[in-house]
């Protein structure tokens, strides 16, 4: 028994377990001889060493001195967790939320570690139960990154494991142990509960410690609070910094608030060229909002002549992505025959696509499409019974496409009354619903007319940071419909919407600053976001482009430009444009024939 003790304690050759551990990890941690680490590594841990284990398992799932074999990284792993090693917990719970093949369960003893099992091509969908078992047995160990991937799981997971409330205790332990990610968690809980400028300011002061660290969407979530104003002053300009950093740390979302930034030198200095690199970024790493945005670039042009084949392609991409507005542009360019050959059917595809990801004006131009019969109004109650049947099984994002078909009448007469119910079930989840039904509370459409609930819903959706809610909402606070008025808010709001590309916003922003509101007058800021919106085609902001400059208003007068930008709103048929030329062309004339 004895001599059974010792020869364990010094392993085969003599050596204690401590000093083979050593050799082995030396070795491993040497490139050069990293296959014969891994060997040794390898006998310990089939003898049962919890960090041989722990490592064997990690030179398979990052390929060094073995192949790459995901399924055998993840048995050695568990083995490791199993014997309390916290770090192989930690991989485990992230293995878990990334999701693993059904052949990563198994945990046989006898399968040699040099033997090859190839993970399924079909991704699996992540686990957060047993997720959760491994981040927690980790946590409890002491694993600060586990603890706060655990916060994660409990503040992020389903239901029946959700408990934000301790998932804020294990972010704190987390912090409290110098974990990045425990601060960063602890801003984001304090963001989805924040009501007050307090509490953003509280959410800040914990990203702004992550962000310090260089933490990727630390900086970006920075960004947004600084753009918005949201706890802290707000500043275009240190916005633009954040989504700089964030984006060289590969956040696609502050690639896309960079590229546009650039392109329309907000808080930095105009570059198109860098702008449209971040953009194509962002894009590539899956953003379909920055996808969509080339696609706007490239079909209205700009520095450069359209490239309608690149928008169309971009807007494809943007659409593959779940971007509903991106196929809903693809469906007018195809009813259209703008940019691409006039298809009925590709149109009417497209259309489909864009209702079925949450676009309403969809579902009203498929309805348009019937009665004008371009489509076939079998077609029609083809697309009605699809969602009708979805919806009446609970399904909400039909049951939003199914009432907008009622309202619009696709496929079947007009039913607004009954639309409203179905708007009214979906706005319980949907985004979409909530505007669309605030806006037929709002207009009377299928009951009563109902400012005040109609105000309320739509402000949900502003809230949920639904763009063309914002604007209305935005509208709403400048008239005073249903609640009181907020010029200083509605301000806010067309900027939010401005800065995200929506044109009549931008004209909305120059608006309000050209004076007549109850904030500060400010003419150069009036012109600045007029010219945005006149050069994205906006006829009434082309019209106040012809009075800034024929005028002086912004300080600068030239009267060359200006008669450019009113013959720009003629053409769109903007009576006043028409009149306000003509009076200038007049007033030059007299000016020409007056005696020096």
């Amino acid at each position: 028994m004895v001599l059974g003790l010792f020869k364990r304690i010094l392993g085969r050759n003599g050596s204690s377990l401590e000093d083979r551990l050593l050799r082995a990890k030396t070795l491993f941690e040497d490139p050069d001889d990293a296959a014969k680490g891994f060997s040794e590594l390898s006998v310990l841990a089939r003898e049962g060493n919890a960090e041989a284990q722990f490592l064997v398992g990690q030179a398979y799932l990052n390929a060094t001195g073995a192949p790459p074999n995901l399924i055998e990284g993840v048995r050695w792993t568990r083995r490791a967790a199993k014997k309390g090693w916290g770090q192989a917990g930690f991989i485990l719970a992230t293995l878990y939320l990334y999701g693993l093949p059904a052949e990563a369960e198994a945990d046989q003893s006898s399968v040699s570690v040099f033997d090859e099992v190839e993970a399924p091509e079909v991704k699996p969908k992540p686990d957060y139960h047993k997720a959760a078992f491994w981040a927690k047995l980790a946590a409890e160990a002491g694993n600060p990154d586990a603890q706060a991937m655990y916060g994660y799981i409990l503040c992020n997971g389903p239901e029946d494991i959700r408990n934000p409330d301790e998932g804020v205790l294990w972010y704190k332990k987390a912090a409290q142990a110098g974990c990045i990610q425990g601060n960063l968690g602890l801003g984001i809980a304090a963001l989805n509960a924040a009501q007050s400028d307090e509490d953003y300011a509280q959410a800040a002061i914990e990203l702004d410690k992550a962000a310090q660290k260089g933490l990727g969407t630390a900086l970006y979530l920075m960004g947004v609070l600084v753009e918005r104003g949201l706890g802290r002053e707000a500043s275009i300009t240190e916005a633009m910094q954040y989504y700089a950093q964030a984006a060289e740390h590969h956040v696609s979302s502050a690639q896309a608030k960079y590229g546009v930034g650039l392109m329309l030198g907000q808080g930095v200095e105009r570059d198109t060229v860098r702008g449209e690199t971040w953009l194509r970024r962002a894009a590539l790493a899956g953003d379909a909002e920055a996808a969509a945005t080339l696609g706007d670039m490239y079909g209205r042009g700009g520095d450069l002549p359209p490239n309608y084949a690149e928008a169309v392609a971009w807007y494809r991409y943007a659409s593959d992505h779940g971007h509903a507005a991106a196929s809903y542009t693809l469906g007018n360019l195809y009813r259209e025959g703008v940019a691409v050959p006039q298809d009925v059917q590709e149109a009417k595809r497209w259309f489909k696509v864009a209702v079925e990801q949450g676009n309403g004006e969809a579902a009203a131009n498929l309805g348009n499409m019937v009665l004008q019969g371009k489509i076939s109004p079998e077609a029609g109650q083809e697309i009605l019974n699809a969602y009708q049947a979805k919806a009446e099984q609970g399904d909400y994002l039909s049951a939003f496409n199914f009432g907008v078909c009622l309202a619009q009448g696709v496929g079947t007469q007009p039913n607004e009354a009954e639309a409203l119910k179905w708007l009214h079930k979906a706005a319980e989840r949907v985004v979409n619903a909530q505007y669309w039904y605030g806006t037929m509370l709002l207009n009377g459409r299928g009951a009563e007319k109902d400012p005040v609930e109609g105000r309320a819903w739509i402000k949900k959706a502003a809230d949920a940071g639904m763009v063309e809610a914002q604007i209305a909402y935005a509208d709403l606070l400048i008239k005073g419909e249903g609640g009181d008025k907020n010029h200083p808010e509605a301000l806010t709001l067309y900027e939010n919407a401005a800065k995200a590309g929506q044109v009549w916003a931008m004209f909305s922003v120059g608006a309000m600053y050209g004076g007549g509101h109850d904030i500060p007058q400010d003419r150069v800021a009036a012109q600045r976001w007029f010219l945005e919106a006149a050069q994205r085609g906006n006829a009434a902001a082309q019209l106040m482009m012809g009075r800034y400059l024929s005028l002086g208003l912004a300080g600068d007068k030239n009267i060359l430009d200006a008669k450019k930008w009113y013959a720009k709103a003629k053409a769109q048929d903007v009576a006043q444009a028409a009149s306000e030329l003509a009076n200038l062309e007049e007033q030059e004339k007299t000016s020409v024939s007056e005696p020096g």
